[in-house]
């Protein structure tokens, strides 16, 4: 059963405690003019991750060149590409003591491959630098360029993920500037070159269970091993509203589905985000 108000619930209450860890990885992060997806996208997530001292680092800038309507990344990026981020991300994670890095970036389609030889450059300064640490990459589509996508996978990311966000009906509002058929592709074409693959989506925009069916369905035959499933939350009065907020019940039985239709790792709950939890999602698909 789905709930359909506004007023959020309690199962969607967030422990905001900033203790000196979150203080930690906030210093090492700035200190290097490095972006979070946590801070730019206003993930709910953020005190638990840097509590624990994790963080996704978004590359390329704090600016999109697309306008996803449930986004709250800042659009129109200026300037120039930072080419000494690679270096000062690789330095981050080390100064942080990870394990497992999960990397993203802003679509930038004013690149001519889409900032895919600074994925590149990013993965391989931080196996270089530290060799025993696992790199999950969350990348933009780059608008179906395959060798784009080919640069990111020669450089060997433990995992490629790439978000389908919503179900296809609802990409004309939500992602009127992305396909539904070209984000299937590139998981696809990642899972084809041999990569553990992953998709996240949101839940709470309007969709039917039904129609998450589908998406799931077409996700496992392109070859998607992982996947994640959380609540649309509305980042500001200018984005899309939330249609309803779907119970923990509901998670459940999407991720039983998930599991059942060939998923090999999922998690699904109301604050899940592409990255939560993404080092325990990733062991349960190596066994």
């Amino acid at each position: 059963m789905q709930i359909r108000k506004r007023e959020k619930p309690d199962w969607l209450k967030i422990n905001s405690e900033i203790n000196e860890e979150y203080i930690t990885v906030r210093k090492i992060l700035k200190a290097r003019h490095l972006h979070t997806v946590c801070e730019e996208a206003k993930c709910p997530n953020r005190g638990e991750c840097w509590r624990k001292r994790t963080a996704t680092i978004m590359i390329l800038g704090e600016k999109c060149t697309r306008n996803c309507r449930f986004c709250a990344v800042g659009t129109n990026p200026s300037g120039a590409v930072d080419y000494d981020e690679p270096q000062k991300v690789a330095e981050a994670v080390e100064l942080l003591g990870l394990k497992y890095c999960v990397l993203t970036s802003v679509t930038r389609d004013d690149l001519d491959d889409g900032g895919a030889e600074l994925w590149a450059q990013t993965i391989e300064a931080i196996k270089q630098r530290t060799p025993h640490v696992k790199v999950e990459v969350l990348i933009p589509d780059f608008q179906g360029n395959e060798s784009a996508l080919k640069k990111v996978l020669d450089a060997k990311p433990d995992v490629l993920a790439h978000n389908l966000e919503t179900v296809k009906e609802l990409y004309p509002i939500a992602r009127p500037a992305a396909n539904y058929r070209q984000s299937l592709e590139v998981l696809r074409r990642s899972k084809d070159y041999g990569a553990i693959t992953k998709t996240g989506i949101m839940v709470g925009l309007g969709e039917q269970a039904e129609q998450v069916r589908e998406l799931l369905m077409d996700a496992v035959k392109a070859g998607c091993d992982i996947l994640s499933v959380g609540q649309y939350l509305q980042p500001t009065k200018k984005h899309l509203e939330v249609a309803e907020y779907v119970t923990p019940e509901q998670f459940e039985k999407y991720r039983d589905m998930a599991m059942d239709i060939g998923f090999r790792a999922v998690m699904s709950a109301p604050l899940v985000r592409s990255s939560y939890h993404a080092e325990e999602l990733m062991e349960k698909v190596n066994g």
